[in-house]
């Protein structure tokens, strides 16, 4: 502790004329620099030493890969989470469908079947970002957040049931923005419901442009295409769906780049939330499975959504005449479900503890990757697939679109929450359950 006795020195000096006063100001304030550094110091080791400060305090550390046995790791993956007691539906799906072949009771042992996988395929991708730094760990969680609702997706394109795709991407969106966010306003807001919970809202601005951006290229091949003013019928408003897809994709680039690299520190959690729950989260911030782990239980669940989906698809039509449920109704309201029930709770999760932006970003952004990747990915994919997959949503479908995104940004405007806008959401949603309940999809034969 040497620097306690600099101010004795220096007023010393001072006596004897031998520091004149611009010297005085800088030694004074090399000490407080020097005070301030060993304060800083002494802090961070008192709070290494109960465990309550991570290791990205000290800037980057590598990753520790845990080493785990076949037996573990199957039980870390598999049995540690209450929802894969529903695994057992996926095999069950497919004897059903070869021993007694019902549409009806296939679809529905499919869609519970699912259900865990779409989970555990979050938690894979979370596990294998620890290991690829923020950059390549949004890229991953953009294409592995909603790959349950991309696989269903190319398998119907590959089945040719091109309104089957649009309605269950447009589902996906609906059921983010309405049911998901809408639960975890309401759940939040009754834990504090004597206050209103706040937000970021300056990101919520963002996401809302964008997901204007997404209705404005859904909007226009459909206006296109009923106001009947395309310059070649028929194919300038495919043109203009695959145009506005690569515009689209670039567009999501951007705001991948935007929010991973130029500006990280706006779309990272709140420094006080973090540090609030440090001491319970000090573990989670590890891996639980190694980098290779990872890799190969992303592939398997990959595999084993992809054999379900293919069930799936092929029992939609099936289900809808067993059940008397119109297609759009399955495609728009129940498929999403499938996609949407890791998000779902998750997003609970995080207002129950009072992480409003954490929960808009599972929310919000979920809705953002699929309108702005997964749809116009889509397109490119029946594209190259030789299939005239648009993003002509239909009249009914895009006003829906629209008019949620509207009510939606009004709702996030204000930067706050509460138990009364999580019920508008919800009855919002309700709305338009019902309203596809009842509709009937003027191009049936396009399935």
């Amino acid at each position: 502790m040497s620097h306690c006795k600099v101010p004795a020195l220096i007023e010393a000096q001072l006596e004897m004329g031998s520091v004149n006063e611009l010297e005085h100001k800088s030694l004074f304030r090399r000490e407080e620099e020097e005070e301030e550094d060993a304060t800083q110091q002494t802090k961070a080791a008192s709070l290494m030493e109960q465990g309550s400060l991570s290791p990205s305090f000290h800037g980057h550390t590598t990753t520790k890969s845990p080493k785990n046995s076949v037996v573990k790791s199957i039980k870390i993956v598999i049995l540690s989470n209450k929802l894969n007691l529903l695994l057992p539906f996926g095999p069950l799906a497919i004897l059903v469908h070869y021993m007694i072949d019902s549409k009806g009771w296939v679809f529905l042992l499919s869609l519970i079947g699912i259900t865990p996988l779409a989970e555990r395929l979050g938690y894979a991708t979370e596990q294998l970002a620890f290991y690829t730094g923020p950059t390549v760990g949004g890229l991953l969680n953009a294409t592995f957040g909603n790959v349950t609702e991309l696989i269903i997706s190319i398998f119907a394109l590959k089945n040719g049931m091109i309104r089957v795709v649009q309605q269950t991407l447009l589902g996906s969106i609906l059921s983010n923005m309405l049911l998901v966010l809408g639960c975890a306003f309401f759940c939040g807001g009754l834990v504090f419901h004597q206050k209103d919970q706040v937000f970021d809202k300056g990101i919520a601005v963002v996401n809302s442009g964008l997901l204007l951006m997404a209705v404005m290229g859904i909007l226009f091949p459909a206006v296109l295409y009923y106001t009947h003013s395309e310059v070649h019928t028929g194919s300038s408003e495919l043109a203009l769906s695959r145009f506005s897809s690569c515009i689209m994709l670039i567009a999501y680039a951007a705001y991948l780049f935007f929010q991973l690299k130029s500006q990280p520190s706006s779309y990272s959690p709140l420094e006080e939330e973090t540090n609030q729950n440090e001491e319970t989260s000090a573990e989670d911030e590890d891996p639980e499975i190694s980098k290779w782990e990872a890799i190969i239980w992303l592939s398997i669940l990959t595999a084993w959504v992809s054999l379900l989906s293919g069930y799936l698809v092929d029992a939609i039509e099936g289900a809808s005449v067993s059940w008397n449920i119109p297609i759009a109704f399955i495609s728009v309201i129940l498929l999403p479900i499938v996609g949407n029930a890791a998000e779902h709770a998750g997003a609970i999760m995080f207002a129950m503890k009072d992480k409003l932006d954490l929960s808009l970003g599972v929310a919000i952004g979920s809705s953002i990757q699929i309108s702005m990747f997964v749809v116009p990915f889509c397109v490119v994919i029946g594209w190259m697939m030789g299939e005239q997959m648009d993003l002509n949503f239909q009249l009914f479908e895009t006003a829906m679109l629209f008019i949620t995104v509207i009510v939606v940004a009004f709702f996030l405007q204000e930067g706050t929450s509460n138990y009364f806008k999580g019920l508008m959401l919800i009855l919002c949603y309700l709305i338009v359950a019902a309203s596809f309940f009842v509709h009937e999809d003027p191009h049936q034969d396009g399935i």
